[in-house]
């Protein structure tokens, strides 16, 4: 289980993973059951690591940045493509 000290994470973002229904709430439920992953807040937003790699950097308004290609990243939802 991953315990993470969310006093600086953005309210956006905790909403996001932590209310039922929230966009990222799957993959937070997903990263409690994988022991390979950790997690830490800095900047605001939740950097993900798998065996001390980071893979993912979630932030509250922004798009999720994929660093590494891992299976934790296949839990985010598909963005929305912007018309010109």
């Amino acid at each position: 289980m991953i315990l993470i000290d969310t006093t600086d994470m953005c309210s956006h973002l905790q909403r996001k993973l932590f209310a039922e229904g929230g966009e990222y709430h799957r993959l937070w439920q997903a990263m409690q059951e994988d022991e390979e992953l950790t997690a830490v807040v800095r900047s605001r937003q939740l950097h993900i690591y798998r065996n001390g790699k980071k893979v993912l950097v979630l932030a509250g308004k922004a798009a999720p940045k994929v660093v590494r290609e891992d299976r934790i990243g296949k839990l985010l939802p598909k963005l929305k493509k912007q018309e010109s």
